[in-house]
């Protein structure tokens, strides 16, 4: 009998009914497709052993003049430089007060109250004392002489924090003359709505007391850029810092205002941008830097866009002499993000979208409105290839690539109907340019976190979807592989290996695809599948490879499958060249098929070609 060749469609399809999708796959987890065929994605390692505080929404890597490879980690908590896989903690301060006796411990406790007239402090900040003498006993000097978490902010005046001994004597106002240095307010790990008692986390402020944050503008996200192998970054809606590599890894960032004396400076920005080709520092939603009487304007005005002169960081107020300036956008209520490709910075408003480009003397910046009626689902929701920009709006996905465009997907309902709403901010684009693809990591509706994905391969304009949890991804430049975050807090190289190195020993990848049921024949009878010529290959795979291929057999669309097969294709791991299984016998009977292969198998990545079945006719019923 002849063989028949089995070729799918790439790319998954799931908003279309299985059986209207004959010919092409229909699910799968943790696969790509290159050059029209599945594969496995590859493993991924941990980068460093060392876990940061927080869970990570940016990461950014540059290479400084000494020679020194560096990456920017901003997380819920801090922001850490790594450095030779070591983590320096660079977070800002907001203030250094000195204390006289601030400490009370209880005997039988490790809880300390500590005493500080308008601290300013959140449940969750950090501390650092320094000089303190020690309460007796197990409070000891050096015990309290280190960096602190805040757990619980009692009032305005009083907090406490969990010290690393028990307390076994009970003291009152002690601790000598103490220095506390306040790192910057710590943001929130949930998205919240509101402006009263609630929103926020559990403690934040008094019991009855409002909060500083905006309505619907609750989760910590960063943005940072580098100015020559200097790093400025600032918090969404928030402070500007900057961050001197000659400095050190051991020195914090301080305000870009504290550089400056320029009072027009800004001291908040939704998102600050260095334009790579003509080296100015860009604010996008920044504090306006002057009142009609002349006077500096503190407040945010969230649709202005100020650019600092060529060259200075610390020069934005407009002159004969300098290019400093500033421009309005006039559609939306305020600026969600603003993105560089090579030709311009496109900035999204929560309506429209413009281009600003650089124009030179005397206006330096033109901007103008390319798209209106567009969305977009959260904060970091693009991505950039080239001069093609890629995002997540409401309820579909954009191209931009000198015209805005609706991009079709074939999994869009499966998408947009299992995601976290209230969540979306946490949305992550990534960009895996040695496999042309854009990742989209998300959390679904019964997740607060990103637990799952859905990719798009440009090249070939296929779609997969999988379950993999990230919060922040970096492609692959001066690393040689990409690196993403977790929510477990640790960082990965991703495409490295074949498992999953989050847990010692690694754990296999539970990678799989599904087709939609084919007919065989014109669907009007049954048959017979006697035999598979499987055409299977492992990828760099070790430890004797196995994958699984699985034929399920229906009378009609959405019987029970009447029978199946399960065989495992090998290879032996000591042998460089693929060796496979050369056929596997059957003995199935139905008008339909549906073909599945997948591992679960430590150290297999595997790939699949063309299999063949053999098909003998059996009658009509």
């Amino acid at each position: 009998m002849p063989l028949q060749k089995l070729q799918f469609r790439p790319g998954i399809i799931k908003d279309v009914s299985s059986y209207t999708n004959e010919g092409g796959w229909y699910d799968g987890n943790l696969v790509r497709f290159r050059n029209g065929f599945p594969q496995s994605v590859g493993g991924w390692q941990k980068y460093a052993t060392t876990q940061f505080l927080g869970t990570c929404r940016e990461l950014n890597n540059w290479i400084a003049l000494n020679g020194a490879n560096y990456l920017g980690i901003g997380t819920t908590c801090k922001f850490y430089i790594e450095s030779g896989q070591e983590l320096f903690d660079i977070t800002p301060l907001r203030d250094t007060v000195t204390l006289t006796s601030p400490f009370t411990a209880t005997n039988g406790s490790a809880i300390i109250n500590v005493y500080d007239v308008n601290h300013g402090a959140f449940t969750g900040d950090y501390v650092t004392f320094s000089g303190a003498t020690g309460l007796g006993g197990n409070i000891t000097a050096s015990v309290l002489n280190q960096e602190h978490q805040i757990t619980f902010v009692v009032d305005a005046d009083n907090y406490q924090i969990t010290a690393s001994a028990t307390a076994n004597v009970s003291d009152t106002g002690n601790g000598g003359t103490v220095t506390a240095a306040y790192q910057i307010n710590s943001g929130l790990d949930t998205q919240v709505g509101g402006t009263g008692w609630g929103a926020g986390t559990w403690g934040r402020g008094g019991w009855g007391s409002a909060t500083t944050l905006s309505v619907g503008n609750t989760l910590r996200l960063w943005t940072s850029d580098n100015f020559g192998e200097d790093l400025i970054f600032n918090v969404r809606d928030g402070g500007i810092y900057y961050w001197d590599a000659t400095t050190g890894t051991g020195v914090r960032g301080v305000e870009l205002d504290s550089l400056s004396t320029d009072p027009s400076c800004p001291t908040i920005a939704t998102q600050i941008i260095v334009s790579d080709n003509d080296r100015h520092v860009i604010a996008f939603g920044p504090n306006n830097f002057i009142n009609n009487d002349g006077s500096i304007n503190p407040a945010q005005d969230p649709l202005l866009i100020r650019f600092s002169t060529q060259e200075d960081p610390t020069v934005w107020t407009p002159s004969a002499t300098n290019t400093a300036g500033d421009l309005r956008l006039g559609a939306g209520t305020h600026i969600i993000r603003a993105i560089e490709t090579k030709r311009e910075i496109l900035v999204w408003t929560d309506l429209s979208l413009y281009s600003l480009q650089f124009l030179g003397p005397p206006y330096t910046f033109g901007i103008n409105p390319i798209a209106s009626n567009i969305t977009s689902i959260g904060y970091n929701c693009y991505a950039t290839v080239e001069d093609n920009v890629f995002w997540m709006g409401m309820g579909k996905f954009y191209i931009y690539n000198g015209r805005t465009d609706e991009l079709p997907c074939p999994i869009k309902n499966h998408v947009f109907t299992n995601i976290n709403m209230e969540e979306t901010d946490k949305v992550y684009a990534a960009v895996n340019s040695e496999f042309n693809e854009i990742t989209w990591f998300y959390p679904t509706a019964d997740s607060s976190e990103n637990n799952v994905y859905v990719t798009y391969n440009y090249a070939e304009k296929a779609w997969s979807y999988g379950t993999l949890a990230r919060t922040a991804w970096l492609d692959r430049g001066t690393n040689q592989y990409p690196i993403a975050a977790s929510p477990d807090r640790y960082l990965y190289n991703q495409e490295l290996g074949t498992d999953d190195g989050s847990s010692n020993p690694p754990v296999a990848i539970n990678s799989y695809i599904e087709s939609s049921p084919f007919d065989i024949g014109e669907g009007d009878q049954f048959a017979f599948v006697k035999r598979i010529i499987p055409d299977l290959t492992f990828i760099n795979s070790t430890d004797s490879p196995q994958a699984t291929m699985t034929l399920k057999m229906q009378q009609f669309p959405g019987s029970n499958y009447s029978s199946s097969s399960t065989n495992t294709v090998a290879q032996s791991a000591t042998v460089p060249i693929e060796q496979f299984t050369t056929q596997i016998f059957t003995r199935l009977r139905g008008r339909q098929v549906t073909f599945r292969v997948g591992s679960n198998k430590v150290g297999t990545r595997w790939s699949l070609g063309s299999p063949r079945l053999e098909i003998q006719p059996d009658g009509r019923r």
